[in-house]
């Protein structure tokens, strides 16, 4: 016999039935039940609001039964650590819950209320993952004292870091396939750029195993600015009188011992390839060569990153932040349906200011309300992308209300 939740799903199921299921009064299941109610309020028009308002008040103890359970729906989980439908009690269940992923609370780190920090502070979890404390440094209801823990907890994490989990694996058959089509699409290109040496983007040549100092183009300029505006706020914080802790929050991290040396190695290798090595290198490397060929000046080699069956969504996360990449980069990550689909790395392509205009319009109308209000105050951005992302926020709100 079919579930209730699939004949709801088929329009099976009459309207007082249908009624009852939206006030959770259906004899089934409280985990199914937790699933009708889910369903209605993102997926009917009639029943929808009141799902809404059941699920608001629904038992303590069944909603922090289905926020601890890594076998709850994907679903569920996403509704109940939405900002839109938080309950702050069920947070440290749903922090916790290892099928709840880190993007989702990456969302709640970034934005959310007070409540919501003390409930993160408090995890285990999230105070061992890097990037869930980084975006917690940017929460405006952080106090000094706890941004300067966080601080020091990031600094220890990459001074201690935490065996990687292995890169995806891809079949060696699958890579050359995806080299060899690369290499022949792009035939004439590669002909015309044949002899272009490495040059990545705001690193001086003397970084890559190059003789001069030079670096190429704005985005380098920015870079080597960033840089010393980072040596002089670290000096300016000493010379204040601040901890190392609260320096180490807002200064560049040093990477741990060892971690320059084979960057160095690194980068004399890649330094060393021609264009066919380095588009090579970028489809069968490790984590570390995409890392550094995604800077590359030349397009087809940084383009040949994105193309990498071995490339994971949490690297192309970090990418589509980056200022020191070239926009032709930018603009191919959501030509990738993969990449496409991921919120996270879309969000990321509109707050970042080195996204070309045209592009960040068109991915801001699938951003969320809270995103829609963080890129209306981002300073970084364009005042076109601030203007435009607060309409956007009034109108979801009034539509909303």
């Amino acid at each position: 016999m079919p579930r209730m939740l699939d004949l709801i799903r088929n329009s099976q199921v009459p309207s007082n039935l249908m009624q009852s299921a939206a006030r959770g009064s259906l004899s089934v299941p409280p985990g199914e039940t937790i699933e009708i109610l889910v369903y209605l309020a993102l997926h009917h028009k009639l029943f929808g609001a009141q799902a809404r308002l059941t699920l608001a008040g629904w038992d303590e103890k069944a909603s922090l039964a289905a926020a601890a359970n890594p076998k709850t729906s994907p679903e569920v989980l996403g509704y109940f650590v939405s900002l839109e439908n938080l309950r702050t009690c069920l947070l440290p269940a749903l922090a916790d819950n290892p099928s709840v992923g880190e993007e989702a609370l990456d969302a709640l780190a970034v934005s959310g209320s007070r409540a919501v920090v003390d409930a993160l502070l408090m995890s285990t979890r999230v105070m061992s993952a890097p990037r869930l404390l980084q975006a917690l440094q940017s929460n405006a209801n952080l106090r000094p004292t706890e941004l300067a823990e966080i601080g020091k907890k990031l600094v220890a994490l990459e001074a201690s870091p935490v065996a990687e989990p292995p890169e995806a694996g891809a079949p060696d058959e699958v890579i050359e396939g995806t080299v060899t089509k690369y290499l022949e699409e792009n035939a004439a290109e590669l002909a015309a750029e044949k002899d272009k040496p490495f040059q990545p983007i705001g690193m001086a040549h003397e970084d890559a195993g190059g003789e001069a100092a030079v670096e190429v183009g704005p985005q380098a300029a920015a870079a080597t600015a960033s840089a010393s505006a980072d040596a002089a706020a670290v000096k300016s914080a000493a010379a204040a009188g601040k901890s190392a802790a609260a320096v180490a929050g807002h200064a560049k991290k040093h990477p741990p011992p060892g971690h320059e040396e084979r960057r160095d190695s690194t980068l004399q290798k890649i330094a060393k390839l021609d264009i066919r090595g380095r588009i090579t290198l970028a489809m069968r490397g490790s984590k570390e060569d995409r890392s550094i060929l995604i800077r590359d000046s030349t397009k087809l080699v940084a383009i040949a990153v994105l193309e990498s069956p071995k490339i994971s969504d949490g690297e192309v996360e970090s990418i589509a932040l980056q200022k020191n990449v070239l926009e032709s980069v930018l603009r191919a990550i959501p030509m990738k349906r993969r990449f496409a689909k991921n919120y996270s790395i879309m969000r990321n392509l509109v707050y970042n200011p080195r996204t070309p205009l045209d592009l960040s319009l068109g991915l801001m109308k699938k951003l969320l309300i809270h995103d829609l209000k963080n890129l209306s105050g981002n300073k970084e951005v364009s005042d076109t992308i601030r203007k435009v992302a607060l309409r956007m926020f009034r109108q979801k709100m009034d539509k909303k209300g």
